[in-house]
């Protein structure tokens, strides 16, 4: 599972090495938190997918990584299980419009992301 870390000025999606390699992806997600336009959970993400997978992996109803294009950008998906609540994050002026990762830690990590940066410790908070 991969490890979120809200920063004062950014979030952090540290990907496993297996996810990496699913996801096609070399390096980390770092999003400025100034590109953050939207954050909700929803207990069902599958919903929220648009387009079509390139490059990634995808097994219907349970898992989605990597890149999803579709007409109008694209979008990084992180959705593990049936089950599991979700983080939608919308983005405004960075290379994914729409950030989707599927975490126990929903709640947590939208709170962190409302809580004005200058509240954050420098190192920023870890949410698994």
């Amino acid at each position: 599972m991969a490890d979120l870390h809200v920063h004062p000025d950014r979030l952090e999606i540290h990907l496993t090495r297996a996810e990496k390699v699913l996801a096609m992806k070399r390096e980390d997600l770092v999003v400025p938190r100034d590109s953050i336009r939207s954050v909700a959970i929803t207990e069902d993400p599958w919903i929220w997918i648009r387009g079509i997978r390139a490059p990634g992996a995808a097994v219907p109803l349970t898992l989605s990584l990597g890149t999803w294009k579709f007409h109008g950008g694209k979008d990084f998906l992180l959705i593990k299980g049936k089950q599991r609540a979700a983080v939608v994050i919308d983005l405004d002026g960075e290379e994914y419009s729409r950030i989707i990762v599927s975490t126990p830690h929903a709640a947590r990590l939208v709170e962190a992301l409302r809580v004005d940066g200058s509240e954050l410790a420098a190192d920023g908070g870890v949410i698994d």
